[in-house]
């Protein structure tokens, strides 16, 4: 699919090259690499690889977005992983929103992932329920992001095709099928008051999921984006504690 539309400022892709270790970084619907680009960057001065790709059709205008598909946008992160793959000997992902939706898939397809980290991954987003199976109108207003911090701002659209929409559901309407499959070791990170995914979404996903390694960090200070939320000093430092432990086990 072909873009028609510049890129935003602050909303493409980027790679901070580091050590053999890899971490995929996968934004939300309607979001942007600009909203995980101070996770990255923490990554990065930890010593890890980084790779933020910017999935199909985000970061330059919705009319764009409206002519992707979420299989799109599932492509765009297995570019992304193999991108990583070949330049490091151990990847995990981290997804947020939907992107933590698609790093399950990631993981499904391909089990040599060392592991997950998954963000307020969405499996429902209650607000859009009315237009399943709708097909106007054609674009909806969004609203401002679901962030707690004050003067925080994330690149997005102010606008969102139904046709987006309906993708953003086939994402999630699949994903639940997949995870008795997925054995990679997984860490979720979910925001006690996120007002577009619930919360339910990541106990679901950490009751159903096939991985013997599983945990599960509340955050009590951020809403949905909690990347860029108060508490993204604590996913930073939880993640690195993870993914040590798990380098550890492997050498042990």
């Amino acid at each position: 699919m072909r873009e028609f539309y510049p890129v935003m400022d602050g909303a493409e892709s980027f790679y901070l090259k580091g050590n053999e270790v890899g971490l995929l970084l996968t934004h939300g619907f309607l979001g942007t690499p600009q909203s995980v680009r101070f996770l990255g960057e923490a990554f990065a001065k930890l010593g890890y690889s980084v790779f933020a790709p910017r999935l199909k059709g985000h970061g330059t205008h919705y009319k764009d977005m409206e002519k992707t598909t979420h299989q799109d946008w599932f492509a765009e992160m297995e570019k992304g992983y193999q991108f990583l793959k070949e330049r490091c000997s151990a990847v995990y992902v981290v997804g947020q929103s939907m992107g933590g939706a698609l790093a399950l898939w990631l993981a499904n397809k391909n089990p040599e992932i060392k592991g997950l980290v998954l963000i307020n991954a969405a499996l429902k987003v209650p607000s859009y329920d009315y237009l399943i199976g709708k097909t106007s109108p054609r674009y909806l207003i969004e609203g401002t992001p679901d962030i707690k911090c004050a003067g925080v701002e994330e690149v997005t659209y102010g606008k969102v095709s139904i046709r987006s929409i309906h993708e953003l559901q086939a994402v999630m309407e699949k994903t639940p099928a997949i995870l008795s499959a997925i054995k990679n070791p997984v860490l979720c990170f979910k925001s006690t008051e996120d007002h577009v995914v619930p919360a339910e979404c990541t106990d679901y996903i950490a009751e159903h999921i096939g991985s013997d390694q599983k945990e599960v960090v509340p955050l009590y200070n951020s809403y949905h984006v909690a990347s860029m939320d108060y508490d993204k000093e604590r996913i930073i430092e939880k993640t690195h504690q993870y993914i040590q432990k798990m380098r550890i086990e492997v050498f042990s």
